[in-house]
């Protein structure tokens, strides 16, 4: 059984350029616990920049053609996403 939760959004702020030109960027977030999940929904609900944030226990797959998607690992990120 997958005790994985992910959180994921959209980034405006990094979508269009860069490796994102012409793409929409996802940001995800695969946490141990339901948890670290709200901690991270509740932290991108703090940053103008990130939208559509949702936590889900399957992990996301956005089409490549249309999305850059950017993983990460609640234990890896900074404090800017993991403090309370």
């Amino acid at each position: 059984m997958n005790n994985k939760y992910y959180v994921s959004m959209t980034d405006n702020f990094l979508s269009g350029w860069g490796l994102a030109k012409g793409k929409i960027n996802k940001y995800i977030v695969q946490c141990n616990s339901y948890e670290q999940a709200k901690i991270i929904e509740n932290n991108a609900r703090k940053r103008s920049e990130m939208k559509y944030i949702n936590i889900c226990i399957n992990k996301p797959c956005y089409n490549s053609q249309r999305y850059l998607s950017t993983y990460r690992v609640f234990n890896e990120l900074g404090d800017v996403w993991t403090n309370k």
